[in-house]
């Protein structure tokens, strides 16, 4: 039976996924709220806090929630340790502050309190071995001094100290407090979970010289120039050996010529498979000296981890039982009506060895850690099986909580969010198919302000080298700049595809999203030295994010009014260092935009009377600004947006 004296209820405490099933996800130093609503019966005054551990920890560390409005009450934590962690809500009656309530309440009505002293004196005497031993003097000189009043008047500013209420406003009786009825998990993350910029290349295509085959040596060269834009994570293309059997050619032709690459995608042949190097890009030696070399410019290496084989992986002989064979004696390949995926073939996650398939599967992801890599790309991981996903994810970040997962998985929504809840610290999104004003608020308020933000964490891709969007090909440049900003500013994870973001190579196929030519099926040239007015807004824009606190968390995104439906505008703050940004962008690739933006100046900390200065971070230009709303106007040629930095006005 419940313990009847247990007059607090704690209900919908927050953050839990599933019932705390699975851990809601932080980032160090980003600041998370941890809440609940607490109340109980009558009106005495409740009281709440939130106890909370890290894995390595035995002591529980108390701190205390403040209360909302209707009975929610939180409080703001920011963890500067990664790791789990372990929280509970605990909530109980302040009996000294509901008598102080009811003493003020009498005094005021001029009613004898000399009774009311008296039992306050007992309520303080009755916790006074549960206070702070430091705040003990405190309490018996308080005691003493109420019990040495001679005229209830004199009692008043006693009872009002604002020292008496600090040393008593956690004390409570342990058989009197009610906790929460789950221990709920958190897992906190390094900062790279929460803010980081890829950059996707295909290694094959970085030789300086028209008609080579690139290598780990030529992008090694190009690593300062990713450096140089800002990009902290350089992505690949699998890069193992490529199948030779049915092997695709140009624009995914079916009767390749011999010299055709082929798809990294279609991983394995004669020479290895998932933990071999395709030989044209180098050896083992090459690779691993890259890491180092992108590691002296805080680059991480990410590598695409695709569970399928070509029809020539050695898994295919080795272990024909990992894949479906149909009557005919043939392998079953990937198939998506009307599209065939002949040179892929999926393993069945339904096989009788399952167990020694999971464990290959894991096998592969251990031997990259063992050659420096801690960042995967995951493709298409809502075709595995999920339980694989939760364990192998479990398994890997318990020796190595470091390694980051970034699900490429376009699919329905439920599936998606499976994902993240097992484990992925990064998903791709629906981002590069929302076009409106409307879209874009109505998809990030549910990325940020539904418990989807405690679990499902963003990262926004504006193309990728299987998707050409629409708004690019008729956009040109203008659609490029325009979508690199919004995906940078409204997401503290984004990525793009390069170099061909940058050139505003742009094609599509014939009724296809794709690229024509893609770069998928055959080796590219670049030019790596040429400028682009694209480059270089994107170099910009990755170090205002570097600056700018507010810009490195996705949850802290509010949108606020405008009178024109072409310009959008949001803000993020950052609390722990008063980072306030505005960002207005016009959506309209074509035509120059004006409108007037609300100004919500009691989130950014402006007073209504006061003047206040907003720096365009892309400009350099400054204005001064009074009041909610203020006018801009935005030349798509010119900028499509204004990201402004909100600084005090000094006359």
């Amino acid at each position: 039976m419940q313990d009847g004296r247990k007059r607090v209820v704690i209900s919908n405490v927050s953050p839990q996924i599933e019932a705390g099933q699975y851990p809601a996800k932080g980032v160090v130093e980003e600041g998370i709220v941890l809440s609940a609503d607490v109340f109980s019966d009558g009106h005495d005054v409740v009281r709440a806090s939130v106890l909370i551990k890290h894995e390595s920890e035995q002591q529980w560390q108390e701190l205390p929630m403040e209360f909302v409005i209707n009975d929610r009450w939180e409080v703001y934590w920011r963890p500067e340790q990664p790791g789990f962690y372990q929280f509970q809500v605990q909530g109980w009656i302040d009996h000294f502050t509901t008598w102080k309530k009811g003493l003020v309440k009498k005094y005021d009505a001029h009613q004898d309190i000399a009774v009311e002293l008296e039992i306050g004196v007992a309520l303080v005497q009755e916790v006074l071995s549960l206070a702070n031993p430091q705040d003990k003097p405190l309490l018996d000189q308080w005691i003493e001094a109420i019990k040495a009043v001679e005229d209830p008047a004199q009692a008043m500013p006693l009872v009002l100290s604002d020292a008496l209420s600090r040393a008593l406003n956690l004390v409570k009786q342990e058989a009197l407090t009610t906790r929460s009825p789950s221990v709920y998990p958190l897992e906190i993350e390094r900062k790279k979970a929460g803010f980081s910029a890829w950059y996707e290349l295909f290694p094959r295509s970085a030789a300086a010289e028209p008609g080579k085959h690139g290598t780990f040596k030529d992008v090694k060269k190009l690593v300062p120039m990713v450096a140089k834009m800002g990009f902290d994570t350089l992505y690949f293309p699998p890069i193992h050996p490529i199948g030779e059997l049915k092997r695709k050619g140009k624009n995914n032709s079916l009767t390749p010529s011999p010299t055709d690459p082929g798809s990294p995608w279609a991983i394995g042949n004669r020479l290895g498979g998932h933990k071999a190097i395709h030989p044209e890009l180098g050896t083992l030696k090459d690779f691993r000296d890259l890491i180092k070399e992108a590691k002296k410019f805080n680059i991480e290496l990410a590598m695409d981890i695709a569970y399928q084989c070509a029809p020539d992986h050695p898994y295919v002989k080795e272990h024909p039982q990992w894949f479906v064979w149909r009557p005919d004696g043939t392998v079953q390949y990937a198939e998506n009506p009307p599209k065939k995926y002949e040179d892929i073939l999926p393993f069945n996650f339904e096989t009788d060895d399952w167990e020694n398939l999971w464990q290959e599967l894991k096998s592969v992801i251990d031997y990259w850690i063992e050659q420096g890599i801690r960042v995967f790309r995951i493709d298409n991981p809502h075709t595995k099986a999920f339980a694989f996903w939760e364990w192998m994810i479990r398994e890997v970040r318990k020796v190595h909580p470091e390694v980051l997962f970034l699900a490429e998985a376009f699919t329905r929504p439920r599936v998606m969010e499976k994902l993240a809840k097992i484990g992925f610290n990064q998903s791709y999104t629906y981002f590069t198919w929302r076009n409106t004003k409307w879209e874009f608020e109505q998809y990030l308020t549910e990325l940020t302000q539904t418990d989807l933000q405690y679990y499902f964490r963003p990262n926004f891709w504006p193309n990728t080298p299987d998707i050409l969007p629409h708004h690019l090909v008729v956009g040109g440049e203008n659609a490029h700049i325009m979508r690199l900003i919004l995906a940078a500013t409204m997401s503290s994870n984004y990525g793009l595809y390069g170099p061909v973001y940058e050139y505003g190579v742009n094609t599509p196929h014939p009724g296809k999203e794709e690229y024509t030519d893609n770069e998928k099926y055959e080796i590219k040239h670049w030019n790596w030295e040429q400028y682009s007015r694209t480059r270089e807004i994107i170099t910009l824009v990755n170090k205002i994010r570097r600056e700018n606190p507010a810009l490195q968390a996705t949850r802290n995104i509010r949108f606020t009014d405008t009178d024109n439906e072409q310009i959008i505008c949001y803000t993020k703050t950052e609390p722990a260092t008063a980072n306030a940004v505005i960002v207005a962008v016009n959506l309209d690739v074509h035509n120059t935009q004006g409108g007037h933006i609300k100004v919500p100046l009691h989130q950014l900390g402006l007073h209504p009377d006061q003047p206040y200065l907003v720096r365009d971070m892309l400009s350099g230009e400054k204005y001064r600004w009074r009041g909610e709303y203020n006018y801009v106007q935005l030349n798509p040629y010119e900028m499509p947006a204004h990201i402004f930095k909100v600084e005090p006005y000094n006359q």
